[in-house]
């Protein structure tokens, strides 16, 4: 990992090499590396199916004991597979082990209990980027090494409007199903909020029944050596894919299909070393958005998410395709994207950074290359500093270094929306050998300093300047 020490030099080693005429060295060598050091978990050739610990495939009874049972026999024996066969199969939270690989082969659909109590005791996790005692995710893993979720079968949280979604509260027409006078979120989130900014210790920070607080569906924390592959998620309660504190993740080949709210689909948070590669993603909110804590708790633990490599994905329905933030505090460095296809109606934005002056953090050195853009409903790039509390805060976003390379866009409302503030402005953004066709409005473009475009038309004709 590299500390602030080695940014500097590399960055005055860059330097010097520029002034002496050398070619500067291709970021994307180090996206190559990052790969090559993410080695996925293996583990030794021993099954543990859960129908041979008398669970129920015909989703009638309970099999939360039976698939307990596995993983911990699995776990004493030194490791292996948890199958879970082809059938229906009913359960409540999964909580992982090391060296364990839950394996939910293909004809197999493990439907998750709607009823909240079965989520219960609390556990120690994080919401909307802040740490605490609450509901336990769906699946679950703490403080564990050499742990997968592997398979071609159906994850399936069974959430609607009768049950989770409606706990977000007023939100979008209220399409989710709530209505005056149900229950909602927004009492425990701003008690939450607070103690986190009076640094409450998370111990005493106690929600779960009554608080309305969604847990994630997959949530691997402070977990090391991660696989999740193949696997299909449906009818998220709330985020959906959410490593927390990891290092060495890979993230392969998940089909992800769920528009409840908040139904981010993969968020890494505070992650370093994490690959994410040929997934396919249609959410009711970002598809991918790399994340680090918020506001004074993402700056207690002073984490960020570092080294991340993007690839060969399809992005469908969401606010924002490739996404950095809001939940960004903590800072994040060394994002990369390539090869992916970005194309729907309901795709608001290509690439998208959101930040505020509540929350600060750094964001720098992104790249996004080889990216096609079918169609999305506002901008392909934006920068956007007025995210929810604005200026709002005493904190500075900062965002540098971000280079987006050979992407087409065949319809879009703008360009960019780049609105980075007076005091703190959008440094060093690249457009470069891009194609925007189908563009309807100008850009907006606020406060940015190192606007460079090269190569770059729009309808057809070539422009130096996005105003």
């Amino acid at each position: 990992m590299l500390d602030r020490r080695d940014l500097l030099v590399t960055s005055a080693a860059a330097l010097l090499a520029s002034r002496a005429g050398a070619a500067e060295p291709d970021p994307w060598a180090q996206a190559a590396a990052i790969v090559a050091r993410i080695r996925p978990p293996t583990f030794p050739d021993r099954d543990f199916p859960i129908d041979r610990y008398d669970a129920d495939r015909e989703a009638v009874a309970d099999s939360s004991a039976a698939i307990a049972k596995a993983i911990a026999e699995c776990h004493a024996a030194g490791g292996g597979r948890v199958v879970v066969p082809p059938g229906d199969w009913v359960t409540g939270p999964i909580h992982l082990k090391s060296n364990v690989n839950l394996h939910v082969a293909e004809g197999a659909t493990l439907r998750f209990k709607t009823d909240p109590k079965a989520y219960l005791p609390v556990v120690f996790t994080r919401w909307e980027g802040i740490e605490l005692m609450n509901y336990s995710p769906f699946i679950y893993a703490f403080e564990c090494e050499n742990i997968a979720i592997t398979g071609k079968g159906v994850l399936d949280g069974q959430c609607s409007r009768e049950h989770w979604w409606t706990w977000k509260g007023p939100w979008k027409q209220n399409q989710h199903g709530w209505v005056e006078g149900m229950p909602n979120q927004r009492p425990a989130r701003a008690k939450l909020f607070q103690m986190a900014e009076d640094r409450v210790p998370v111990a005493e920070r106690v929600f779960g029944d009554g608080s309305y607080l969604r847990p994630p569906f997959i949530q691997p924390y402070r977990c090391a050596n991660v696989l999740i592959e193949g696997v299909s998620l449906r009818r998220s309660p709330f985020w959906q894919v959410h490593p927390v504190l990891c290092r060495h993740v890979t993230i392969r080949g998940l089909n992800i299909n769920s528009h409840g709210p908040n139904n981010d689909g993969i968020d890494p948070e505070s992650c370093r070393d994490l690959l994410i590669e040929d997934c396919f993603l249609s959410t009711g909110d970002d598809c991918i958005a790399v994340n680090s804590g918020r506001n004074e708790d993402g700056r207690r633990l002073a984490t960020p998410s570092e080294n991340i490599v993007i690839r060969n994905c399809r992005m469908a329905d969401g606010h924002g395709g490739l996404t950095v933030g809001s939940q960004i505090s903590g800072h994040a460095r060394n994002i990369f994207a390539e090869r992916c296809r970005l194309d729907s109606p309901d795709l608001d934005h290509a690439i998208r950074f959101k930040n505020n002056a509540l929350r600060g953090g750094v964001v720098e050195n992104c790249y996004f290359r080889d990216l096609t853009v079918g169609q999305v409903r506002k901008a392909v790039v934006t920068v956007d500093f007025n995210y929810e509390e604005g200026a709002r805060g005493r904190f500075t976003p900062v965002l540098r270094n971000v280079v987006v390379e050979r992407v087409t866009s065949g319809k879009s409302t703008r360009v960019a929306d780049l609105q980075g503030f007076e005091n703190a402005p959008i440094y060093d953004l690249t457009l470069k050998d891009c194609r925007f066709d189908g563009v309807a409005e100008p850009s907006i473009v606020k406060n940015v300093r190192g606007l460079r475009l090269q190569d770059v038309t729009v309808n057809g004709r070539p422009v130096r300047s996005l105003v």
